[in-house]
């Protein structure tokens, strides 16, 4: 099993960036996908999750209106566009899949099944 995100980097405030993860080794379409972070001295947080058929998508309320994550399940991959980026979204950002993502579950890490090694998003000017 492998996840693999790429597309982190600099990037100034009020900029885009989208970060992308490979997944591989398990049956991707049928896992629910999330993405977390975790910023130097804080705590790893939920950022935003979507339904393995991707008919659902939930957000924490600090990225509503500047996040949306997506996949593709023909590729394997699944997505997350950042718009608007703040200072206060650098951090390592991490994927992870959840075969029993849920209304109940998406937010909790302890849920994931599989995770990614991570990739560094800088917004800083």
């Amino acid at each position: 099993v492998q996840l693999v995100e790429s597309g982190g980097g600099l990037v100034q405030p009020g900029g885009s960036l989208r970060v992308s993860c490979a997944a591989s080794g398990f049956a991707f379409s049928s896992y629910g996908m999330g993405w977390f972070r975790q910023a130097p001295g804080k705590e790893r947080e939920f950022v935003a999750a979507i339904t393995w058929g991707g008919g659902t998508t939930y957000y924490t309320d600090s990225v509503k209106g500047r996040f949306t994550i997506s996949r593709d399940n023909a590729k394997n991959t699944v997505f997350l566009q950042m718009n608007s980026l703040k200072p206060e979204d650098t951090a390592v950002y991490y994927c992870a899949a959840d075969r029993l993502l849920n209304r109940g579950s998406y937010y909790l890490g302890y849920t994931y099944d599989y995770w990614g090694q991570g990739t560094q998003v800088t917004v800083s000017s």
